[in-house]
């Protein structure tokens, strides 16, 4: 036996490392093991601590059904009890009758296993730690020796080995699929997601960005309200990037383009088979925003049937997939929007009490375009270069004079939506560099209404725009006591920049009040 040890420890060695499929790698070995140990199948098991139970790796040889490496766990053998100890061989537990081994023989009753067999099995250490056990197993009883033990012991430590390597590579493979897993999905989330720059950050919407500081690097629950198109998934998107998680994914769920029956889906993810078509484990949008923030538009449209299971994420950080048992905790923050009126849902019975009070920590109220038009000359500027260089024009756009004002006079029921659509499609219609936008502006102006009193049909003198400019910049200043800049200004009363104001008079022929008492240059 001795003259067999050391070309028998090389070669077997050299099969568990030929290759890191340690399905491969257990097949080899196995096939070079029956030459010298009585052995049709060989079994590779890892220890499960936490349930202290073995769960098989890899598998070679014959094997019964029901016996994948897929579907077994089996308490391990407790090798502090000497009964399982040979002298010698501490680490090699013989059974050449499994029916006289009470154990063994109750575990293969679970297994639906016949037990006229004979088996080895090895407990596997790795820097004295056990890590799991190797078994070989050929039919009959009483087939093997001291010596097949002790041949078989040689190999504790390449196979221990073996095992953590697999082990780590198994992982490796695990985490590159689930990296190539996000990296389709995040190309896919780049594509559609627009440009996420403030406009207005300094000026109309400095109040919201004062709360975005406020809020940014804590952890609750953030609600966005605001009208559609007012740009509530740009606000969302900076508070992700102001807080501590901007290294971590930001995970965009539109619940009102999700069908009902999908969302579930969607948002939790689902197991292999856990319904037709199910082939593969998918992961939700919950789970891929691990580390980082999930951005719930319109929650509004979100069924009550998810608001529930919601409900349980806030209160809970867990999940579990659709057909799965198993919890899964999240880290991740939510962020919510709505142009809804979601206190008088509650009342109405259409959105839960309980998760509105959990949402509505620190509500931030986006405000519409029409209440912030000083926004509206920087918003241009900004869309105008970016849809220029995404339609590929060959010349830089500009706007005709006075088109600022016009664009400002108008109240932009869609908000930025629609002054981005509205810029776009003058981009599309335009023949020079210069943009007429005054037909555009007629087309989404809608029907004009009559005028008070005055019966269809009748005729008279129509003003001018800018007639009925002058008109209104008068007014401003009467009230604002012929003040242009400043608190309670006319500029403040118009919505406008002062400078903006001043052109505009200048163009019109409105005198500044007192304008000769004062010193040539000097304006209100």
């Amino acid at each position: 036996m001795e003259h067999l040890t050391e070309p028998f420890f090389r070669e077997a060695v050299l099969r568990i490392c030929s290759s890191l499929d340690i399905d491969k790698a257990l097949d080899s070995c196995l096939d070079y093991l029956k030459e010298h140990i009585p052995a049709n199948s060989m079994r590779l098991s890892v220890y499960l601590p936490d349930v202290q139970m073995l769960q098989f790796v890899a598998v070679a040889g014959e094997a019964e059904e029901g016996s994948g490496k897929e579907a077994i766990s089996v308490p391990a053998i407790d090798w502090e009890n000497p009964e399982n100890q040979r002298p010698g061989m501490p680490d090699v537990h013989i059974v050449n009758n499994p029916r006289k081994d009470p154990k063994i023989e109750s575990t293969l009753k679970n297994l639906n296993v016949d037990p006229d067999f004979s088996a080895m099995v090895m407990r596997l250490s790795l820097d004295e730690r056990y890590i799991g056990e190797v078994a070989v197993k050929s039919p009959g009883t009483n087939r093997y020796t001291e010596d097949h033990g002790r041949l078989f012991v040689l190999l504790r430590e390449p196979i221990a080995i073996a095992l953590a390597n697999a082990l780590k590579h198994m992982e490796v493979i695990r985490l590159n699929e689930l990296l190539a897993d996000d990296s389709r999905y995040f190309q896919q989330e780049l594509r559609a997601k627009q440009g996420g720059e403030v406009i207005g950050a300094d000026f109309g919407l400095s109040g919201v960005m004062r709360q975005v500081q406020q809020v940014a690097q804590l952890e609750n629950p953030v609600l966005l309200l605001g009208e559609t198109g007012c740009g509530k998934g740009v606000i969302a998107d900076t508070i992700h990037k102001l807080s501590h998680r901007c290294q971590g994914p930001m995970i965009t769920v539109n619940c009102g383009a999700i069908p009902g029956s999908l969302l579930e889906n969607e948002l939790f993810g689902h197991e292999k088979g856990a319904f037709t078509g199910a082939e593969r484990q998918k992961r939700g949008r919950l789970e891929r925003a691990q580390k980082g923030t999930l951005f719930l538009d319109e929650i509004g449209e979100l069924p009550l049937s998810s608001q529930v299971k919601l409900l349980h994420v806030l209160q809970h950080k867990e999940i579990e997939r659709v057909g799965g048992s198993q919890t899964i905790p999240l880290d991740i923050r939510i962020i919510a929007a709505t142009n809804r009126d979601l206190a008088g849902m509650v009342r109405t019975g259409d959105f839960r009490e309980d998760l509105w009070y959990r949402l509505n920590v620190f509500p931030v109220m986006v405000p519409p375009l029409r209440q912030r038009k000083e926004d509206i000359p920087a918003l241009v500027h900004h869309f105008l270069k970016r849809k220029a260089a995404e339609l590929k024009l060959p010349y830089h756009p500009r706007l005709p004079a006075g088109a600022l004002d016009r664009l400002m006079a108008h109240d932009w029921p869609g908000n930025v939506r629609e002054l981005e659509n509205f810029l776009e499609r003058a981009l599309i219609q335009s023949s020079g560099e210069e943009l007429d936008i005054d037909a555009l502006l007629v087309g989404i102006g809608g029907s004009e209404p009559a005028w008070p009193n005055e019966p269809s049909g009748q005729t008279r003198p129509f003003p001018t725009l800018d007639c009925v400019c002058a008109s209104h910049i008068r007014k401003a200043l009467g009230r604002a006591g012929g003040k242009i800049s400043g608190p309670g200004g006319a500029a403040e009363l118009l919505g406008m920049h002062p400078n903006t104001l001043r052109q505009r008079m200048d163009k019109l022929g409105i005198a500044y009040k007192r304008r000769a008492s004062r010193p040539a240059g000097n304006r209100y």
